[in-house]
């Protein structure tokens, strides 16, 4: 027990935590060392809007292009 490996969490006082890692991860059973601890993979609850998505950042800044373009066009027309 005293040379198994120590969790590298922080506690609030800035010292290091001195519970001994789970076997196999970096942190103790209390720091997110236990099983089933932390967001399942694929995890669909954090997604909320999708607004900053790849697809919907490129389609934002196609629909702006496209109407500061028309809008040139117009001008020159008047």
């Amino acid at each position: 027990m005293l040379n198994s490996q120590r969790c590298g969490a922080r506690t609030r006082g800035g010292t290091g935590c001195r519970s001994p890692a789970v076997s196999g991860k970096k942190r103790c059973r209390m720091h997110g060392g236990a099983k089933g601890s932390g967001a399942p993979t694929n995890n669909q609850n954090a997604l909320k809007h999708g607004f900053y998505t790849r697809d919907a950042i490129k389609e934002r800044r196609y629909f702006s292009d496209l109407l500061r373009e028309s809008l040139a066009t117009l001008r020159e027309f008047d």
